[in-house]
C-alpha cells in the first residue's frame, strides 16, 4: 500500500520517492547501486527521525488523524482472541461510532469498548467517523455495567473527533448520554483502562475515558475541543487552528506533565501508521501492565481511587 505523507511531511517524500526509485533500478538492471542506495536509506531515517522529534502541536494533532494509523478493529484483532460483538443500547438503536464486546485479552477475559472510525468512505460513513450518538454512550454503560456485573475488567479505546453534534443527537439527550457515560466510568467496581489512541475530542472521549489509568500514544491527543472548534470560538475563524493547537495543551508530554494521562505509549519513528503491528504489541504492553497493578485492588479502592484521580487533578497540575 503506497504510503500517504503529511503536508510537513514532503521532504521525507522526496527523499522516499527517490529511494524507491533507485531500488526499482537496481532490482530492474542489476546495477551495483548498492551503497547510494544504503546512503540515501540513511539519509531519510534520520531526517524522519529528526522531524518527528520536533513535531508542534498542530503537526502532532495531523498525525493523530492519519488515516493509516490502526484503529478499534486493529487493535482488537491483535490483541483480542475469542472477541464477541454485543450491539444495541436496549433502548433506541445501535450507534456503530462506538463497537465493544467480550473476549480475552492475554488469557484474562474482559470487556472491550471503543471508538470505531470505520476505513474507506463506506466504511466511515457507516461508523459516522468515529462520532457517536447518545445511543453509543448508553451502549457503552450497558457493556461497562455487564463487565461490572461478571467482575471483568473494562478497556476502552478512545479514538474520536468529538461526540456527533447533530441536531437529532441532541434531541436524544447527548449530554445527558455523555453525562452518564463519566459518571458510570467513576462509579465502577471494576478496573477501568483506557488508551487514547488518535484523538481524544472533548466530551465524547472523556465519556469513556475516566479511567483507573489513562494513556495516550505518543503522537494521539486529548483536548476539551478540537483546535478548529478552538479557533472558531475564541477567535472566529476556523484557519486559527495551527494558535488553538498550541494553547490547548493537547500532546501527550503536556498531558503527561498535568497529571490528565497516567502513561505515555512510545510510536515507532514517523507515527503508528508506518509501523502499526510494532504500535499494536506496545499498546497491548502497556494494558497489560495496567491490568496487573489494577486487578488486585478491592472493588471499593478501585472506585475510590478512580473518583480521587480526578478531584484530584486541577490541584496536582497547579505549579
Amino acid at each position: 500500500m503506497a504510503q500517504t505523507y503529511l503536508d510537513f511531511e514532503k521532504p521525507i517524500a522526496e527523499l522516499e520517492g527517490k529511494l524507491r526509485e533507485l531500488e526499482q533500478t537496481a532490482g530492474g538492471n542489476d546495477i551495483n547501486i548498492a551503497d547510494d542506495i544504503q546512503r540515501l536509506k540513511g539519509k531519510a531515517e534520520q531526517s524522519l527521525r529528526t522531524l518527528y522529534a520536533k513535531l508542534t502541536p498542530w503537526q502532532k494533532t495531523q498525525v493523530a488523524r492519519h488515516p493509516d494509523r490502526p484503529h478499534f478493529e486493529d487493535y482488537v484483532a491483535a490483541l483480542v482472541a475469542d472477541f464477541t460483538a454485543l450491539a444495541g443500547d436496549r433502548a433506541f438503536a445501535d450507534d456503530q461510532a462506538i463497537s465493544g464486546g467480550l473476549g480475552r485479552f492475554r488469557g484474562r477475559s474482559v470487556m472491550v469498548i471503543g471508538h470505531d472510525k470505520g476505513r474507506g468512505t463506506d466504511g466511515r460513513i457507516k461508523h459516522n467517523f468515529g462520532m457517536a450518538r447518545p445511543e453509543g454512550y448508553r451502549k457503552a454503560v450497558r457493556l461497562m455495567r455487564l463487565a461490572e456485573r461478571f467482575g471483568l475488567p473494562v478497556l476502552t479505546l478512545i479514538d474520536t473527533a468529538g461526540a456527533y453534534p447533530g441536531i437529532d443527537a441532541e434531541e436524544h439527550g447527548q449530554a445527558e448520554a455523555i453525562a452518564r457515560g463519566i459518571d458510570c466510568c467513576l462509579d465502577l467496581k471494576v478496573p477501568l483502562v483506557s488508551v487514547i489512541l488518535g484523538e481524544g475530542g472533548s466530551g465524547g472521549a472523556v465519556a469513556i475515558a475516566a479511567a483507573n489509568q489513562t494513556m495516550m500514544l505518543e503522537h494521539a491527543i486529548y483536548s476539551v475541543a478540537s483546535p478548529e472548534a478552538c479557533a472558531s470560538i475564541l477567535w472566529h475563524a476556523a484557519e486559527k487552528a495551527r494558535e488553538a493547537a498550541d494553547a490547548l495543551k493537547l500532546t501527550a508530554a503536556d498531558l503527561l506533565a498535568l497529571k490528565v494521562v497516567d502513561r505515555v505509549i512510545a510510536e515507532p519513528v514517523g507515527g503508528a501508521h508506518r509501523q502499526p503491528e510494532r504500535t499494536i504489541a506496545a499498546v497491548g504492553d502497556a494494558i497489560e501492565d495496567s491490568l496487573k497493578a489494577l486487578c488486585g485492588i478491592a472493588p471499593e479502592a478501585l472506585r475510590e481511587q478512580r473518583r480521587r484521580k480526578f478531584l484530584d487533578i486541577d490541584g496536582r497540575a497547579r505549579p
